[in-house]
């Protein structure tokens, strides 16, 4: 596994935070200021209790990165007093991290039945040889662990089986909602205990950590089973065509949802897609899901069912450029060809960044003939977050001493704050942190933000099994960028050129001579061919240039002691660079390719050096 820190930043590095007596903090890690990656940690005196730890899908500015982590830095250096990580729910942006973390740390996790089976699936997976330390538990149940006392409280998602955290400290409790809404008619009819978040608040809470990701949108978020009915209607039109449904693999709700319009409507049902296919196995298995086997096809035997009579539920409704629907979209699915006859429901919003990926697919998928249902206003997608109005009801049933607003990017955390002073939250009680921000609550004295610990992101390609440099991300960029021109040299022991230098160029820009405008077709003909001559001999020109200065590179380097490789490439860099400066062509990535042909050292303790210094190659 491949992994860097990006923009990481502290104003105490990864140093143990020194705690005063009776002294309590609460640290963001991620998922403040941006939409996903969410972990937080609540430390008292020795005592460090993790919330979450999840992931983020990098944009099209990280080329080759899988996914992205928070920084643990700071409870690496704590390593002793980390007692556990607690799930709040079974979503990749609050568990996904752990098969990062839980190696490191190694502690036990503490999640509801469908969480830790959603979870023990994916680390069996990506690490075959761990055991984790799993603690099941339930909402209502209230566990001890170190300093803490933990009461889980159970609340409506867009995935069965979420829980808020009530931590009880010797300084005050905390309140941690995790992602929610406040739905009263619920697919699985397990709605937001109301009652236990009141009694919460009668209690007293010191400080209130909630949801923002939907603080923006007024009113109350619509119940999930408002899509029983826009499915009903989507069946009812499209009762001749193949049915293929694409949505959130985690989302099992939607799936029930899809199932149960299959069985109505008389359809078999196929999943595709590697996380659709393990967590409906998962679900069903552990009683989240009703299926009935008997309508479950498999996706080989798809073409032995008429299309009217069939729904392929698959992945790729984020426009992953390897999930099932952008695959069809593509034509490169072996099994499945989509056209005319297919209609399409893509059952999820965009999530920010993804809009080119979405629309592209969307795209594909009508040049190929299919009829696609993707519009927000036709109910195909609700949102398992609070909005603004139930965001007040949670506020005034707990009632908290000090509020910070989480989930979300900062104009979320903003407005969340906002409502907060709307409900009678005073300004100075509400603190919109950062992530790696320490808040310090302190027997005796007010709260206050006290420095930074280490935090930031950590890339992880997958592909690779070691670390990579902190210029890795840098030179990824410019490669795609600007492109690579490589010069080749093959030297004897004293620096002379033993064959002509070779330039190879992949993606480089080089500049050629625009023709005078045409005034007629054959003068356009005949300036085109005299354009092309002129841009093949400019072409050869400029190549020339850059292997003279190549030359001219090696002579200056060569050292009377022999091949100093590193001084040669240096110098080539440095002089075919300028050639490329002055002919205004690129800033392309140049890349010395030096190779040294010792057949001819007469010297044999000349030869050992360069054999020890393993000179013999060089590659940079």
């Amino acid at each position: 596994m491949q992994v860097k820190n990006q923009n990481s930043r502290s104003s105490q590095g990864s140093k143990r935070l020194r705690l005063g007596r009776e002294s309590l903090n609460y640290i963001p890690l991620g998922g403040l200021g941006e939409i996903g990656k969410n972990m937080y940690a609540v430390e008292y005196n020795n005592n460090i209790l993790v919330i979450d730890a999840g992931l983020m899908f990098p944009d099209s500015e990280l080329p080759g990165i899988d996914y992205i982590v928070p920084d643990i830095s700071y409870l690496e250096a704590n390593k002793e007093k980390v007692l556990a990580v607690i799930i709040t729910h079974g979503h990749e942006d609050h568990t996904g991290a752990l098969e990062y973390l839980l190696p490191r740390l190694n502690i036990p996790v503490y999640g509801t039945r469908l969480t830790l089976g959603l979870i023990n699936n994916k680390l069996q997976e990506d690490l075959p040889n761990f055991k984790p330390d799993f603690h099941e538990i339930k909402a209502g149940e209230i566990i001890e662990i170190g300093d803490f006392k933990i009461r889980f409280i159970a609340v409506a998602h867009s995935i069965p089986d979420g829980v808020a955290l009530s931590i009880e400290t010797p300084l005050g409790r905390i309140v941690h909602t995790g992602d929610f809404k406040l739905d009263s008619t619920p697919i699985d009819g397990r709605i937001t205990d109301y009652a236990a978040f009141a009694e919460e608040g009668d209690k007293g809470v010191l400080l209130l950590a909630s949801d923002s990701t939907n603080a923006e949108r007024k009113g109350f978020t619509p119940s999930e089973k408002i899509i029983g009915a826009t499915l009903e209607q989507l069946f009812r039109n499209y009762k001749s065509r193949r049915i293929i449904v694409s949505s959130f693999a985690s989302n099992v709700h939607r799936v029930q949802q899809v199932i149960d319009a299959a069985v109505r409507f008389n359809r078999k049902i196929a999943f595709l897609g590697r996380s659709m296919i393990r967590n409906v196995e998962i679900a069903r298995e552990l009683g989240y899901l009703k299926l009935d086997l008997k309508m479950l096809v498999n996706i080989e035997d798809i073409n032995k069912v008429n299309n009217n009579n069939l729904v392929i539920m698959t992945t790729g409704s984020q426009g992953e450029p390897f999930s099932g629907l952008v695959t069809m979209s593509r034509g490169e699915n072996r099994l499945i060809k989509l056209g005319p006859r297919d209609a399409v429901f893509i059952l999820a919003s965009i999530i920010p960044g993804n809009e080119k990926l979405v629309n592209n697919t969307i795209n594909r998928l009508f040049a190929l003939g299919c009829e696609v249902v993707y519009e927000q206003e036709k109910n195909t997608h609700v949102s398992g977050h609070a909005s603004a109005e139930e965001l007040k009801i949670i506020l005034n049933l707990i009632k908290p001493q000090y509020f910070v607003p989480v989930h979300g990017e900062y104009k979320h955390l903003v407005r969340h704050s906002q409502l907060a002073q709307e409900v009678g939250v005073p300004p100075r009680n509400i603190f919109i942190l950062s992530n790696g921000d320490v808040l310090n609550f302190s027997k005796g004295a007010k709260p206050k933000i006290k420095g930074q610990v280490a935090n930031g992101a950590i890339l992880v390609d997958s592909n690779a099994r070691s670390g990579i440099s902190n210029n890795i991300m840098k030179e990824r960029r410019e490669l795609a960028e600007d492109g690579v021109l490589v010069v080749a040299a093959a030297l004897d022991e004293l620096g002379n050129l033993l064959s002509p230098i070779a330039i190879e160029t992949q993606g480089v820009f080089i500049p050629d001579e625009q023709p005078e405008p045409e005034r007629d077709i054959k003068s356009h003909r005949r300036n085109k061919a005299k354009s092309q001559k002129v841009y093949a001999s400019l072409k050869e020109q400029i190549f020339d240039e850059l292997k003279l200065a190549a030359e001219k590179a090696i002579r200056e380097s060569k050292d009377r002691r022999g091949v100093n490789i590193d001084a040669v490439s240096r110098n080539i860099k440095s002089r075919v660079r300028d050639v490329l400066k002055r002919r205004n062509s690129s800033f392309a990535v140049i890349m010395p390719v030096i190779s040294v042909n010792n057949d001819y050292l007469q010297d044999e303790s000349l030869a050992a050096d360069r054999r020890r210094d393993k000179l013999d190659f060089f590659n940079i």
